[in-house]
């Protein structure tokens, strides 16, 4: 592990991002990691935003008390946020002095990497660091070989039916343009994945992809997230800030989940997309920001508006173009094309010697309806993995619930149903290619051929 850990830092040295209200401690901060690592300094969030989107360092140490409410937490938990908001891979240390159990609690649901309290031991501390950068360059270097191996991925999603690759052709096509996409589909679908894939393919791809969700933040704060504010604004505003709008200036911005945004802020987004310039919160300069924006909801935007809650004209400014994502149900073959990889993935992840899934969990996952759609399989398999005590996954691990329907009255007949709906399944999932349906089955392709030639003559 040490020599794997050595290589990755034997070229360039990583930066590391120490975020304090406290100079002096910065200072300290700098000097005991300024050998090991390019390190990075910033006060506040407005600082921090602006560093980590140049930069892009790997690992930030965060103190929860900033500028401009340096002795409560809430300007460190917004950072946090921002920070997972651009890109979830990033390890953030929460450091503070703030030891209370729910704030160490609250940081790492929220997505921190770990918690470190005050007085900083500069040792340990260094080896949470380093640790957090092996795991962040590991994953990174995970994401980015299962994006480049797997024959069926298209910019990082996963899935090879024919409605798939519709989405794939759609996304080709529109990413080259400036337009704004909403996208639809049910929870766990993968709409940010399209969003991002957008952003990648587009010529903006250099420059930021900034997500905002706006149905997780309070309608409250949700205007100075959007459009930012200036000093003074409010009670509170110690200092000018951007919005998110802003840090996407010459990138996209993506509106997640637009359909809980309320209609007071409507009016206002739907005024930038008209005339792409915003006003900051107590603000009198119309600002201009070069930005594509893109959508996602899944709500019915169309009986939103028939509802009074969302607005027609801003319906048509962000639905020029509409790509609608397929539940997982509705994925032929792409359920157990997902379930074997994410099965690869978290086999290797947690040391787990498994061969692959059961006869049984295979028909029960073609069966199961995946309301969670591929989110909700994706934490099926990894329990499964984690859970599992034999070499295949079975029913029982994914908590899906085996059972046949009525086949018929004798177990030889429930039995040739079986082998029917199963052969058709392998067939395909496979694409008609009786060599590898074969494989997929455990059996020889002569049987193959003798099972289908019997069920032909019935």
């Amino acid at each position: 592990m040490r020599d794997m850990e050595t290589d990755l830092y034997s070229t360039v040295k990583p930066k590391l991002l120490i975020v304090d209200d406290d100079e002096d401690l910065r200072n300290q901060m700098k000097w005991a990691f300024i050998q090991d690592y390019d390190v990075l300094l910033a006060e506040d969030r407005a600082k921090v935003i602006e560093l980590f989107l140049k930069e892009h360092p790997s690992v930030i140490t965060l103190d929860l008390g900033l500028q401009p409410d340096p002795t409560g937490v809430e300007e460190g938990f917004a950072t946090l946020s921002d920070i997972l908001s651009i890109d979830n891979l990033t390890k953030v240390i929460i450091v503070t002095g703030r030891a209370e159990k729910e704030n160490a609690l609250r940081a790492v649901e929220q997505g921190a990497y770990d918690i470190f309290f005050k007085p900083i031991i500069v040792d340990e501390l260094g080896v949470v660091i380093k640790r957090a950068l092996y795991v962040s360059n590991l994953e990174r270097e995970r994401l980015s070989s299962l994006q480049q191996a797997d024959e069926n991925a298209f910019e990082g999603i996963f899935g090879d039916c024919s409605k798939m690759q519709d989405i794939y052709s759609f996304i080709r096509k529109t990413a080259k343009t400036d337009a704004s996409i909403l996208i639809t589909g049910g929870s766990g679908t993968g709409k940010e994945l399209v969003a991002r894939a957008i952003h990648r393919l587009s010529y903006r791809s250099s420059n930021n992809f900034v997500v905002i969700n706006c149905g997780a933040i309070p309608e409250n704060l949700l205007e100075s997230e959007l459009f930012g504010h200036e000093k003074g604004s409010f009670t509170g505003a110690h200092m000018q800030r951007k919005g998110r709008i802003e840090y996407a200036d010459k990138g996209t911005l993506l509106l997640d989940e637009v359909g809980d945004m309320p209609l007071s802020l409507q009016v206002k987004l739907l005024r930038f997309l008209q005339d792409q310039k915003i006003e900051r919160i107590g603000g009198r300069e119309q600002i201009l920001v070069d930005a594509r924006t893109l959508a996602s909801t899944n709500r019915d935007l169309k009986s939103a508006v028939q509802a009074g809650t969302f607005r027609e004209d801003l319906y048509f400014r962000l639905c020029v173009i509409k790509i609608d994502l397929p539940p997982l149900r509705e994925r032929e073959g792409d359920i157990i094309l997902l379930a074997k990889l994410f099965l690869d993935r978290f086999a290797k992840e947690n040391n787990k010697k498994i061969k692959g899934f059961s006869s049984q969990a295979i028909v029960a996952m073609e069966h199961h309806d995946w309301s969670g759609n591929v989110r909700e399989l994706e934490h099926r398999v990894k329990r499964a993995v984690i859970m599992a005590e034999g070499s295949k996954i079975g029913p029982a691990d994914l908590e899906l619930t085996y059972s046949t329907p009525d086949m018929g009255v004798t177990l030889k007949e429930a039995k040739e149903t079986l082998e029917r709906e199963m052969i058709l399944k392998a067939i395909s999932r496979n694409d008609g290619n009786l060599t590898k349906a074969a494989e997929e089955l455990g059996i020889s392709r002569t049987s193959l051929y003798n099972l289908m030639e019997k069920f032909e003559k019935k």
